[in-house]
C-alpha cells in the first residue's frame, strides 16, 4: 500500500521566515503522523500568490493551481488558521473561496474530486475563536471531504492581548494531548478510505 501524504496549510499572515504561533502549534500534530508513516507537507499560503476567485485558476501567475493539486495528491489535509478578530485569518477564506471550484469537479468515477480524503483543523489565538473550527468543517465537507470525530486541536490564552504559544504553557498540555488523538483519527480513517474506497452509485 503507498505511504499516505498529509498537506497543511498553514494560513498564518506571517511570511517566511517569521516565526508562526499557527506553525508551531501544527508542528504538534506532525510528529503524530509522520510515526505513522504519514508523509507530511506544510504550505504557508502567505509566501505565494493565491489570486482572489473561485475558479481553480485564475491565470496571470496564480499559484493555486500548485496547491490544489497538492491537495489532491494528499490523503490527509490539515486546515491551520490563527484567529483575528474571532475570525479565521483572510488567507484561510480565500483557501475555501479558491476551493468552492471543487463542488463542480468530479474523480474518474464520478464522484466529488475530494471523496476518499480526510480533513482536520488546527486554530491559535489570544481572543475567542474555536467556533472557527466548525465553519472550516462545514466549508470542507459541503466540498466534499471527510471529516472525523475530534479532527482537531485549538489553543486560545484569552480574551485581550497576552503570551504567544511559545511564550507559556498555559493550556498545552490539554492542546498536545488533543494534537496526538486528532493525528490518530486522521490516519486511521484515511486509511480505511484508502483500503476501502467510497463505492459509487449503482
Amino acid at each position: 500500500m503507498p505511504r499516505m501524504k498529509a498537506l497543511i496549510l498553514n494560513c498564518t499572515l506571517k511570511k517566511a521566515p517569521e516565526e508562526s504561533n499557527t506553525r508551531m502549534l501544527a508542528g504538534e500534530v506532525i510528529p503524530n503522523l509522520d510515526e505513522r508513516g504519514v508523509e507530511c507537507e506544510t504550505v504557508r499560503l502567505v509566501d505565494l500568490n493565491i489570486a482572489p476567485g473561485v475558479s481553480s485558476d485564475e491565470g496571470d501567475g496564480d499559484e493555486w493551481p500548485g496547491v490544489r493539486q497538492k491537495i489532491l495528491d494528499s490523503d490527509i489535509r490539515v486546515f491551520a488558521t490563527p484567529t483575528w478578530l474571532g475570525q479565521s485569518s483572510s488567507f484561510a477564506q480565500r483557501a475555501l473561496e479558491r476551493m468552492d471550484a471543487m463542488l463542480s469537479e468530479q474523480n474518474e468515477a464520478g464522484q466529488m474530486i475530494a471523496y476518499g480524503r480526510v480533513a482536520g483543523f488546527v486554530v491559535t489565538g489570544n481572543e475567542d475563536g474555536a467556533h472557527i473550527i466548525s465553519q472550516l468543517a462545514q466549508g470542507v465537507i459541503d466540498i466534499g471531504f471527510c471529516v472525523p470525530h475530534a479532527a482537531w486541536t485549538y489553543w486560545k490564552m484569552g480574551p485581550g492581548p497576552g503570551p504567544t504559544y511559545p511564550e507559556t504553557d498555559h493550556g498545552k498540555e490539554w492542546t498536545k494531548a488533543m494534537a496526538r488523538t486528532y493525528a490518530q483519527y486522521l490516519f486511521h480513517v484515511a486509511r480505511a478510505l484508502q483500503e476501502t474506497p467510497i463505492p459509487t452509485e449503482e
